[in-house]
Order: structure tokens, then C-alpha cells, then sequence
């Protein structure tokens, strides 16, 4: 039998799941829009600590020592074609002639592009065993929890606890945009860059905190507390009265309910009507706006108006198919968003750097399927389901804002990506379980046919071995 291989933590030893930890601490709990001080590119703690698991993993590539993973995986792959086609990218854009300030945005895309895959390649070959994957993604869930704390807060009592989680060293971005209200309700961002991007990242999370809730039984864990972290993540998604994160939520539920047994949807189904009556009766007219979200469509303004810019993204991406016009070179105000990361891809990095994009989403998914297929282990497969729904979450909302322009939820996708890897490696890498115990037969209290069989199958055994 084919299982996840308990690998201890290197006797105390930082390793890849310690540097993805603080990555994660730094990537939730501080404010998206505070930077480090005195750079001369904006770059938050968490692009810092991914440039740093970046340098980590390339220098640990050159040793044997290190205790980091070698050899090909299908999102290690994915991950070096889509720095390659970026790469590709960025070099033709900068071969011709650029606005300085684009320039200046084509490089800083560049340098949070290595960051992420470095994180990303980190995750993937640096965390080794279940042990230390469960270390990386219950930090994941803890953490989303609290920002879940800090957007309820927001949302019920209109109390911001993010100004008190500045540290010294940043300043605050001039980049980002203000939330708005929708019915008279009140949308939250947390500790993230806008309400949809708080919305998806909870989209995003809620997968993970439910699977640790229906395992923590097996795993001899307090189950309360995961199951709490998954109702305040669950409010969050709420509280940001997001479209997207609904979208969202419907993707990764797709792919749970295909791979759940039936009692579990059952109970899953349950859950959630029990959840959306409690919502109506506490939080009343937020179940009706998200209703209203999908019925006036076809009314809505700003549905339209993204639409009516199509026109102009058809035009850029005929200009330079293949390539783009420059990764980064396309923003706001200068030119018109599109909040569809999907046609942003295509005028930036044309049909190449797009197609890597896609692969990058598509070969996590098809890590944490695969490692869901080869092993027995109930728990390694649960996980492998829940990591793919996890990775198609930001896969789909892509086409409803523009996603790598939100650094928290585009560097929990990346994550979720090496994740994946990292479970696929893992469970190649165990040992095949014990071969089957092998019962000897003697002739003390057996009859006198069933002790005749015995000792002919035992002496022809021996014969024929």
C-alpha cells in the first residue's frame, strides 16, 4: 500500500515548510498595502520572504545535503515553462523601446514573477513528508481564520484592526483600491487589497479547513477547531459580498462533491443549509444581495462596463499575439483594466505566456489528482481532492478580476501549486507498505482433509520455489 511517509522535521531544522510558514504569516496577517521602506520597487515582506525561498532553493539545488528534492514533477515543469515564456516576454518587450514607467512596472513584474515561482519551487521540492506539508498547510487555515476574524469585524461592529498591524520598516502603499458598499452593505477587504480578493481567498481556503474538520477524527485532532476556522473563513466569503467568490466557491464545491462518498455529501449539504439559515437569520439582506448579484446581470453596470472593453483588449492582442506588448505594461490609470486576468495575460504575454499561465493551474491539478490516484492512504487522497479544488478556485475567478495584481491571492495560488507538487513527490517517494503477512499452516487442530491440503499447498510451494 502506497502512503504519505512520516518524515520528521530534521531534528528542529528550519527547512522548506519553515520558510512557506513565514511567507504565509506574512503574506495574511500583514496588510497588502504596506511595503518595505526605502526600496526602490514596492515590495511587500511576503515578496521579500519569496525572493528569499527563491535564493533558498537554488542555492540547497547544488547540494546533496540539504535535505531538497531532485528530479522532474509535472508542476516543477509548468512552473520552468512559465518563467521561461515570461522571461520570453519580458525580453522582447524591453528589446524595442518603453515608457519609462512601463519599463519601470516590466521590471517589477519580472522580480515578483521569480519571487512566486520561487516560492512556489521552495513548496514544491523543499517540503518533504506529510508531516511537514501539514505543518505548512494548517498554518495556512490558522491564518485565514484570523483575517476571516479581522473581516468579520469589519463587517458586523466597523472596526479596523489593520492600521495596528503595521510594523516598523513599511509604509503604505499609494497603490490600492477603497471598498465600497453594495445594498447598504458594507464590503470588506481584511487584511487583503479589495473585497474580491478577500472573497476568493476565502473561496480559496474554506476547502482546506474542511478537509483538517472531516479528518481531524483519524488524526486524533480536536475537530472544533477546525471546523470553527472553517465558519469564520466561510463568514468572510460572505462578508465581502464578492460575485467571484462565489464563482469560486461553486468550482471548488464541483470538484469536492465529484470526489466525496455520499455520506459526506449528505452531511456537507446539510452543513451548508444549516450555515445559510443561520446567515438570513443574523445578517439580514446579505443573502438576497448575492442573489441580486447573479439575477441583475444582464443590468449590471459594472458587468458592462468590463464587457464594453473587450473591443480594446481584441485590438491589443492582435498588435502582439504571441508575446504581448510587455508583462506589467498594461495598468491603470494609463490605460483601462479589464478585471479579467485571462484577457490581461494575452495583451501582456500573448498566446504563449498565457498558455503557460493556464498550465501552471492545470498541472497542479493534475499533481494533486495523480497523487490522489497512486496512493491508498484515505487522508493523502482526501487531500489530493481538496489541493485541487484549491488550485481551481483562482483558475476560474481569473476571468472575473484581474488576479496577479492582487499579490495575497496570487501568492496563495503559486502555494497551493508547490503544494500539489509537493504531495505528488511525497507519495512517489514512499516506501510501498508491508507485503501481505503470510499465515503457516501446521496440522495441530485441523481434520484430517482440511490438514492434507495444507501440508500438499505447503510442500508445493516450497516445489515450485
Amino acid at each position: 500500500m502506497i502512503g504519505l511517509q512520516e518524515t520528521p522535521a530534521g531534528g528542529g531544522r528550519a527547512d522548506g515548510a519553515t520558510i512557506a510558514v513565514l511567507f504565509v504569516l506574512a503574506q495574511l496577517i500583514i496588510p497588502a498595502r504596506l511595503v518595505v521602506r526605502g526600496l526602490p520597487l514596492s515590495l511587500t515582506l511576503a515578496n521579500i520572504v519569496s525572493l528569499l525561498a527563491c535564493l533558498c532553493w537554488v542555492c540547497a539545488s547544488f547540494t546533496t545535503t540539504l535535505g531538497i528534492a531532485k528530479g522532474r514533477t509535472p508542476a516543477r515543469t509548468g512552473l520552468f515553462i512559465y518563467f521561461v515564456a515570461l522571461l520570453a516576454t519580458y525580453g522582447v518587450a524591453t528589446a524595442g523601446y518603453l515608457p519609462a514607467d512601463e519599463l519601470k512596472l516590466a521590471d517589477h513584474s519580472l522580480v515578483l514573477i521569480i519571487a512566486s515561482v520561487g516560492l512556489a519551487l521552495l513548496v514544491c521540492d523543499g517540503v518533504r513528508g506529510a508531516e511537514r506539508l501539514d505543518y505548512l498547510l494548517k498554518a495556512v487555515v490558522i491564518c485565514g481564520a484570523v483575517i476571516g476574524v479581522i473581516g468579520a469585524l469589519q463587517f458586523i461592529v466597523n472596526v479596523d484592526l489593520t492600521p495596528y498591524l503595521k510594523l516598523p520598516g513599511l509604509r503604505v502603499s499609494t497603490v490600492g483600491g477603497e471598498a465600497d458598499a453594495r445594498n447598504l452593505l458594507r464590503r470588506v477587504a481584511s487584511t487583503t487589497d479589495h473585497p474580491i480578493e478577500f472573497g476568493v481567498l476565502c473561496s480559496m481556503l474554506l476547502p482546506l479547513a474542511v478537509h483538517f474538520g472531516f479528518r481531524a477524527r483519524e488524526r486524533r485532532d480536536p475537530a472544533l477547531r477546525w471546523w470553527a476556522c472553517a465558519v469564520i473563513i466561510g463568514m468572510g466569503m460572505l462578508f465581502s459580498v464578492s460575485r467571484s467568490a462565489v464563482v469560486g466557491l461553486a468550482g471548488g464545491a464541483f470538484v469536492l462533491l465529484l470526489g466525496w462518498p455520499t455520506r459526506r455529501r449528505l452531511q456537507a449539504l446539510v452543513g451548508s443549509v444549516v450555515a445559510l439559515l443561520l446567515t438570513e437569520v443574523l445578517f439580514r439582506g446579505l443573502l438576497s444581495t448575492f442573489v441580486g448579484l447573479f439575477a441583475n446581470m444582464s443590468t449590471d453596470t459594472s458587468v458592462q462596463y468590463r464587457t464594453h472593453r473587450y473591443q480594446i483588449a481584441g485590438a491589443e492582442i492582435a498588435e502582439h499575439l504571441w508575446f504581448g506588448r510587455g508583462i506589467g505594461t498594461w495598468y491603470a490609470p494609463k490605460y483601462v483594466p479589464f478585471d479579467n486576468q485571462w484577457i490581461m495575460s494575452m495583451v501582456e504575454s500573448g498566446v504563449l505566456g498565457t498558455a503557460a499561465y493556464a498550465g501552471i493551474f492545470l498541472l497542479g491539478i493534475y499533481s494533486a489528482l495523480r497523487a490522489r490516484y497512486l496512493s491508498t492512504d484515505p487522508g493523502v487522497r482526501d487531500l489530493g481532492l481538496t489541493l485541487a479544488a484549491c488550485v481551481l478556485v483562482p483558475m476560474l475567478t481569473a476571468a472575473t478580476f484581474d488576479l496577479r495584481s492582487f499579490g495575497t491571492v496570487n501568492g496563495l495560488s503559486f502555494l497551493f501549486i508547490g503544494a500539489s507538487g509537493a504531495l505528488l513527490r511525497t507519495v512517489r517517494e514512499a516506501p510501498a507498505g508491508p507485503p501481505p503477512r503470510r499465515t503457516i499452516l501446521t496440522g495441530a487442530g485441523l481434520g484430517p482433509l482440511t490438514r492434507g491440503l495444507a501440508q500438499s499447498g505447503l510442500r508445493s510451494e516450497g516445489h515450485n520455489g
